[in-house]
């Protein structure tokens, strides 16, 4: 059945869900398009820049600072803006997706931020960018609320100058939103996810002594942190919001971006409030990038990939260097541990190694960090009440001792451990599995005590395909082919647990041909989005 329809000049493709018509309004589609017509040459140019980026590290050209942004690194007169109200004390902050359940725990959590994820952590169906704009637009008004199939009902706790702080993450540069067309071109994902966040929440979000605050992924040069900074300028102006109103945190996930840090927050310091280490997809881009590169960037299993090998230190430590230089707050990666509350014990040592993650980050200088479950919320807190006690940042702590060091940031052949069988394995089983659920809706997956979301699937699928393009060997002396993989892959996919419903099948499709193939996609994501994701599916709890 055509569900096409056309409002405005934007032709929507999805079948309507529920309350629809309360996030597009006439007003919030002109909004959305006029955006949209300023900067989607600007986005589609950026987006052929990494590719072209990208072949000339395949190439054997490493990055590097540049010499064209130099004076910028060594203006030491610049600062980004004064932290924004709500933004002060950033030391926990949870992340999660804006799905209704997930709203109301998040809000309860404890954390100083919430992290409302549109991104990683959330299936694009339709039904869910427009739900998550309507769970947000509910939880500012506080009219929120959720009962389970179960019947548990969920409520906001407190009054509301004592929740967390809402900072929105949209999709990426990278993805389209297929359902939104104008002149026949698909409007990108992230643009919608903010236009429609900003243009419902902004006023409101001031009067409430706030303000519309954003996290901004996959950037992977100061050139696209520009681009939004023009939409942040445009955005304010046509709803009369007073310029730097908005702010964003940049999420450091790439390897390019991770040598223009100071360029980035540059662009943006009117409107920035910082940067992140987010240290899974940092792993992917290394990955993604160097994948053709041979032994010196071949990586060991996922899990032995931790934050203290020497690249992944010295990404971190410049990060905070270039934030509390510049006045900005380092925000630290995340625990992905879910508490298991049934095995005290492997509950007791992986909370022993979450305050451990804290306590290096804390001590590094970060300002703050991630959770993803919200028992780790005291966990974290407590580490960082004992860094700062009273302080709502350690932003004055300079790093002075930290010195720039380009070559560091891809030291990966010092990465200590080795693949084995076992990594392959968990690699296989966690893919396939976070692409199932991902199909069904859902883009936070637990999975063996972890949340796994799209960036750790991510790593999983594109260490398999790196170790079989560099015909790599375990430590017992296999040797990684696609055929051995796909043997395992066979006995691992065996294994799953099916149910009615389930879309093992599909995922298995989605996986072989991002891991697999001779050719390597630059996300799962866009592959899954554009061939697998179905329509229709009903809003529930709206």
């Amino acid at each position: 059945m055509n569900h096409h329809y056309t409002l405005n000049g934007i032709t929507l493709t999805a079948p309507p869900v529920q309350r629809q018509g309360e996030i597009l309004t006439r007003d919030a589609l002109d909004f959305v398009k006029a955006l949209h017509l300023a900067t989607h040459k600007r986005r589609e140019e950026l987006l052929d820049h990494r590719c072209r980026q990208r072949q000339a590290v395949a190439a054997g050209v490493d990055p590097r600072f540049l010499p064209g942004t130099r004076h910028i690194r060594e203006d030491a007169s610049w600062q980004v803006a004064s932290p924004a109200p709500g933004l002060e004390d950033r030391r926990v902050e949870i992340t999660g997706p804006v799905d209704r359940k997930m709203t109301i725990n998040a809000l309860n959590s404890g954390a100083k931020v919430w992290l409302a994820d549109m991104e990683d952590s959330s299936t694009p169906s339709w039904s869910n960018v427009i739900g998550g704009q309507l769970n947000l637009k509910d939880a500012l008004a506080g009219r929120i609320d959720f009962t389970s199939l179960e019947g548990k009902d969920y409520r906001v706790q407190g009054a509301r100058d004592g929740l967390p702080t809402i900072v929105v993450r949209p999709r990426g540069w990278h993805l389209p939103e297929k359902h939104v067309l104008i002149q026949d071109v698909a409007v990108a994902g992230g643009l919608l996810d903010f236009a429609l966040y900003f243009f419902h929440n902004a006023r409101t979000l001031v009067q409430q002594g706030r303000g519309p605050y954003f996290y901004l992924p996959k950037i992977e040069n100061h050139l696209e942190a520009r681009l939004w900074n023009d939409i942040f300028i445009q955005a304010q102006q046509l709803l009369g919001i007073p310029q730097g109103t908005i702010r964003a945190t940049v999420l450091i996930e790439t390897i390019t971006a991770a040598f223009e840090m100071e360029e980035i927050l540059y662009e943006l310091r009117d409107h920035s409030s910082g940067l992140n280490a987010g240290r899974w997809d940092y792993i992917f881009s290394v990955i993604k990038n160097f994948r053709t590169r041979g032994p010196r960037f071949v990586l060991p299993d996922r899990n032995a990939v931790t934050m203290t090998a020497p690249f992944m230190r010295a990404y971190t430590e410049q990060l905070v260097r270039a934030c509390h230089r510049r006045g900005a707050h380092a925000i630290g990666g995340m625990a992905a541990f879910i508490p298991n509350r049934r095995d005290g014990e492997a509950n007791a040592l992986a909370l022993d190694r979450v305050r451990a993650d804290k306590s290096r980050e804390a001590d590094d200088g970060f300002d703050g960090s991630w959770v993803a479950h919200p028992d780790l919320v005291p966990v974290a807190m407590e580490v960082f009440d004992a860094k700062l006690g009273d302080r709502p940042n350690q932003i004055d702590r300079l790093r002075d001792d930290v010195v720039p060091d380009d070559r560091a940031l891809l030291d990966i052949a010092s990465t200590p451990g080795t693949i084995t069988e076992r990594g392959v394995r968990d690699n296989l089983e966690i893919g396939v599995r976070y692409i199932e659920s991902w199909l069904r809706g859902h883009g936070a997956a637990a999975i063996n005590n972890l949340m796994e979301d799209a960036a750790t699937a991510e790593i999983s699928r594109s260490q398999i395909w790196q170790w079989i393009y560099s015909t790599a060997i375990t430590d017992d002396g296999d040797i990684i082919t696609r055929e051995w993989v796909t043997c395992l892959l066979d006995e691992e996919f065996d294994a799953l647990p099916r149910f009615d419903g389930d879309r093992f099948d599909e995922a298995r499709e989605v996986f072989e041909e991002v891991a697999l193939g001779e050719r390597f996609p630059a996300f799962l994501t866009v592959t899954a989005y554009l061939k697998y994701l179905r329509d229709g599916m009903t809003l529930a709890a709206a």
